[in-house]
């Protein structure tokens, strides 16, 4: 047996070198793809096989075990390990650079896979596409009405409406239907409301505002419209001469990050993503922001902080002229994974460190309790969940949304008769 190995590999007469050489070359590269596995596994989000991440490194080991069964095509085997080392180096070798700060983002597929759901929209960037039902990785269906909200259609007549917005933690990506604390919320109110859940993956404070102003009665008018926000403003934070309605980053980084680019999705190949990509963004309008350029920070930003202000002002005003009671929450989020990976700069907010990211959700938190007591609008104060409610930095677990629609519950069935 050593004795075809040895042949195999070249190092018997007749001599292949060209064979010895690819084999080493193999090795070796074989050697930083084990060390890239395990550190993938001990990362705080693991390494689910069965998502894109897993896949990608799948791909990689059937890349480098096809290269040494192709030995005696020298050609084609290099070729193949070619294409491994260019798809190491633009996946795991990116996000490297990434977590060092020395890039804004990179190329390392998501550990879940989000199945198409989302819809570009002209204002909001991102919208659910409406009347259907999708099963993501985990299990989890998600479904929309006919109207592009998340959930069952509803039925309104001689109800009280409830409108919720937010980004994702109001969406509640992190649960399947039927587990949302929307859902949740319905539940415990009763026959006598009606719960639409507005809430769109990514949507900021920004475009909260023009769903307020332009979709807020979706099936009917609501008697109270219900804000859980914060995380996602933070996206815009420390990013020099901030536009005032965060359409210099945010706003246009949207299309990618929700993956609604008509052309230029994410693969398993991190190369044949870069080229479709860069084939898209060569002939499609719609551009990606440039990175800020800027170093994170934990200080405060007031320039954020005004414009995050000014936009629950709107809404509020928006609402009150429409009769609708606004109710704002604080948001949550998970201490525990956000202290886990400290020093990490985490793609979506790219100018906070996963270790500041709480203590800026508190600050932004204490704004809008300030705010809203101007306003002489409701403020929750939702106490802070343990990890086991969460299913990663911020959104909820099935537990969590149980305990966060019971919070709510009480103070809805008073503010909201």
């Amino acid at each position: 047996m050593l004795s075809r190995i040895v042949a195999y590999a070249g190092l018997s007469r007749p001599y292949r070198f060209e064979r010895t050489l690819l084999v080493l070359f193999v090795l070796g590269l074989a050697m930083v793809y084990a060390i890239a596995v395990w550190r993938l596994l001990h990362r705080v989000e693991g390494l689910p096989l069965k998502g894109p991440r897993g896949l990608y490194v799948c791909y990689l080991g059937a890349l480098l075990v096809l290269s040494v069964a192709l030995l005696r095509w020298p050609r084609l085997a290099w070729t193949l390990v070619i294409l491994a080392l260019l798809d190491l180096s633009w996946g795991y070798g990116s996000d490297q650079l990434k977590m060092r700060g020395m890039v804004a983002s990179s190329l390392l597929p998501s550990t879940v896979s989000l199945p198409t759901s989302l819809r570009h929209h002209p204002l909001l960037q991102v919208a659910p596409i409406p009347s259907i039902s999708v099963t993501n990785d985990m299990g989890h269906r998600f479904a929309h009405t006919s109207r592009g909200t998340r959930g069952r259609e509803p039925a309104v007549d001689g109800k009280i409406v409830i409108a919720l917005f937010g980004g994702s933690t109001t969406y509640d990506i992190g649960v399947g239907e039927g587990d949302a604390w929307a859902d949740r919320l319905g539940e415990l109110l009763g026959d006598r409301y009606a719960v639409i859940n507005h809430g769109v993956p990514g949507h900021s404070t920004a475009e909260n505002l023009i769903a307020t102003a332009f979709y807020e009665d979706k099936f009917a008018r609501p008697k109270c419209a219900v804000y859980y926000i914060g995380w996602n403003d933070q996206r815009s934070a420390h990013i020099p001469d901030l536009d005032p309605g965060y359409a210099d980053y945010h706003l246009p980084g949207q299309i990618d990050w929700q993956q609604v680019r008509r052309f230029g999705g994410t693969t398993i190949s991190p190369t044949l993503t870069l080229l479709v990509r860069l084939l898209g963004y060569a002939v499609d309008t719609l551009r990606p922001p440039a990175a800020p350029e800027a170093t994170p920070s934990a200080n405060d930003d007031p320039a954020l902080e005004t414009i995050y202000a000014r936009n629950v002002q709107t809404m509020s005003a928006i609402n009150r002229s429409r009769g609708i009671t606004s109710i704002w929450v604080g948001q949550l989020l998970n201490p525990a994974k956000l202290t886990a990976a400290a020093a990490n700069r985490y793609d979506w907010i790219p100018l906070v460190l996963d270790r500041d990211v709480w203590p800026m959700q508190k600050r932004l938190n204490r704004l809008l309790a300030e705010t809203a007591a101007g306003l002489g609008d409701r403020y929750v104060d939702a106490p802070e969940l343990p990890d086991a409610d969460f299913v990663d930095k911020g959104h909820f677990s099935a537990s969590g949304a149980r305990k966060f629609a019971a919070i709510l519950s009480p103070v809805l069935q008073e503010a909201c008769r």
